[in-house]
């Protein structure tokens, strides 16, 4: 398996499995998959993501520094070094509903 793969399959299991369980216990403002991938993706991509990976899906299409930066991103709100909800709130605004 390629080490691109690999991140895919990170970000995968991440943001559809291991997020999304530790979400409610945390307190954390999104519970589902395509919210964390959605902050997760704004945040590594520094404003709404689909400004800059154009093809869906965007895991899969986005260059690997921001898959990778997304992923580390998630990485540290698991362990509780980055503030997801915070992270939430950006990703709204950006898109105008914050």
């Amino acid at each position: 398996m390629s080490d691109r793969e690999m991140l895919e399959q990170r970000w995968l299991q991440l943001t559809r499995e291991v997020l999304p369980e530790v979400a409610r216990a945390r307190g954390w403002p999104v519970h589902l998959d395509h919210c964390f991938q959605r902050v997760l993706l704004d945040h590594a991509c520094g404003g709404v993501w689909y400004d800059t990976i154009a093809q869906r899906p965007a895991y899969a299409h986005a260059p690997e520094a921001i898959l990778r930066a997304a992923v580390e991103t998630g990485e540290a709100a698991l362990r509780g070094e980055a503030d997801l909800p915070a992270m939430n709130r950006a990703s709204l605004s950006w898109r105008g509903k914050g």
